[in-house]
């Protein structure tokens, strides 16, 4: 085994080495600790271990280039920052903006939260314009440490990010969350990171790649935007977020994962393995990480129009429920066929038959679909559907002239023309994909909005109907839940109990929490059936 220094996927420092006893107990000795990481053969530490490294392996070990620029950057520090007050007062929060737009009050707030911090996670609700909040905030450190703005967001949303910096005169750097850059600009860094529960799962190379960005030796701050931080109701997912702004929970996630994910050995396939999926002690982890984690509620910031939820069962006839069960039961004996050969896991027949009952459920709601979309259309309303399948979405807008269809088929620019058209009332309808319209889109034209089904997250579900309840809507909001049978139920109850552990730790609210696994529920329909 070749000795060396390197940098790590996620910016920690690794020490390659074969067994040596006296080299051992000098790594052991290191302080911050290290943690050796038994299947990778090496030692990792943290940036601080740096010289303490450096002193103690006396030049022994050769450097690789990249972890060589990061050490020479730590040597030659970037200058402190202004004070807080003085940040504040570059921001002209009272000004107009160049566009003639003012800041909304909980903006402002905002912006001064962030300028006290130099890694945050801004968690307001969807609506109440992350975007600008946080390139006000980074303009005032444009204006007093000139540094650079490098911004990652998803594809669809870099024309919104780039309409925005250009209303406020800034030049950013932008990266999809499918390539973010390895390096930042030698000057000095803002980093924001929209829809940051991209990275809520630690094992991905994005999620790696975002702490890593956090841990270069050029970042000046890291704000993390995102509606939805823990958006299956998992702490676990939080864990790479707290990581990439330094927080100190992050340290060490064995013990967050026995702390707050309820973290356990279990023997899998004759070894053990360990798992960290479930949530307690979520009072603490809202008010641990409350002084980094800023969530505020539409309610509290704005005088909005209220937004309310109508449940519409939709029944089935005699036939159509044969017809229904004929269908799902093809499934059912084609994937257990399948899974006799070996071509597809058997322990995921619960998800595959969960799978199965909402799409043929999407197709069954069609003519339900259609009679609520025609009835409000012949009102005079505008109309938003969401569905989580391409073939629904297309066979509803082909009973509609002049319908907008948003689905992923459609390049950025085009699906921003869909929108604009019917953002102008060139149609009064609009039907998408979760995928690719539940986010970033302002459609606050509508007044109603149809939910075929239901996303597997809380988070998803509201994002798609905040597109339309959001700042500069007009009148109240109505959204309609489609519901046929158990696989919707089953779903909607999923959301009720994620919803539940994601309000303890945004608002530390206490309830009490009712637990059941989703493949649990989907045996019992099984046995039923």
């Amino acid at each position: 085994m070749r000795c060396l220094l390197r940098l790590g996927a996620t910016g920690q420092i690794e020490v390659v080495s074969p067994f040596d006893p006296v080299t051992q107990a000098q790594l052991r000795a290191i302080r911050p600790r290290g943690l050796w990481l038994t299947r990778r053969c090496c030692w990792q530490f943290p940036l601080e271990s740096a010289p303490a490294l450096e002193q103690a392996l006396a030049g022994r070990f050769p450097v690789e280039p990249e972890l060589a620029e990061w050490l020479a950057w730590m040597h030659q520090p970037l200058p402190p920052l202004p004070l807080h007050r003085r940040l504040v007062a570059a921001a002209d929060l009272q000004g107009p903006l160049p566009d003639g737009r003012s800041l909304f009050a909980h903006q402002r707030t905002g912006v001064r939260w962030l300028l006290a911090r130099r890694g945050a996670v801004l968690a307001d609700a969807m609506g109440l314009g992350k975007t600008l909040t946080a390139l006000v905030a980074a303009r005032a450190m444009v204006r007093l440490a000139d540094c650079r703005i490098v911004v990652v967001a998803p594809v669809g949303l870099h024309l919104h990010w780039r309409r925005e910096a250009a209303a406020l005169g800034l030049a950013i750097e932008l990266h999809s969350w499918a390539k973010l850059p390895r390096a930042l600009p030698p000057a000095g860094t803002v980093l924001i990171a929209d829809e940051a529960h991209y990275a809520q799962n630690g094992s991905t190379g994005r999620s790696q790649a975002l702490v890593r960005l956090a841990r270069h030796p050029r970042l000046r701050a890291i704000w993390l935007l995102t509606g939805t931080p823990m958006k299956n109701g998992r702490p676990a997912q939080l864990f790479p977020l707290l990581a990439a702004i330094g927080h100190p929970l992050a340290v060490d996630q064995r013990a967050f994962e026995d702390m707050f994910c309820q973290g356990h050995w279990r023997e899998q396939g004759g070894r053990k393995v360990w798992q960290a999926k479930g949530a307690t002690r979520l009072d603490d982890l809202h008010r641990l990480t409350r002084p980094l984690l800023l969530h505020r509620s539409k309610t509290d910031c704005l005088d909005l129009p209220p937004k309310q939820r109508r449940l519409l069962a939709v029944e089935l006839a005699e036939a159509e429920g044969d017809g229904f069960q004929h269908r799902l039961q093809i499934k059912v004996d084609d994937y257990r066929r399948r899974a006799s050969l070996g071509e597809v896991r058997r322990e995921a027949e619960v998800l595959a038959v969960l799978t199965a009952l909402r799409q043929i459920g999407s197709d069954y709601k069609l003519p339900a679909a259609q009679g609520l979309v025609s009835l409000l259309l012949g009102q005079g309303e505008s109309v938003v559907v969401f569905t989580a399948f391409v073939a629904t979405a297309q066979h509803l807008a082909e009973q509609f002239d002049q319908a907008c269809l948003l689905t992923g088929a459609l390049a950025p620019a085009q699906r921003q023309q869909q929108v604009d058209r019917f953002q102008r009332g060139d149609s009064p309808l609009l039907i998408a994909t979760y995928g690719t319209g539940g986010l970033g889109f302002t459609l606050h034209r509508a007044r109603h909005v149809v939910l075929m089904e239901r996303p597997w997250t809380p988070g998803d579900t509201e994002q798609a109907e905040d597109r339309c309840h959001r700042i500069g809507m007009g009148a109240a909001l109505t959204s309609h839940w489609l519901q046929l049978g158990v696989a919707d139920q089953l779903v909607d109850g999923l959301i009720e109990s994620k919803a539940g552990r994601i309000a303890l730790l945004l608002h530390g609210q206490e309830r009490s929490l009712r637990r059941r696994s989703l493949p649990a529920m989907v045996r019992e329909l099984m046995g039923e059936w």
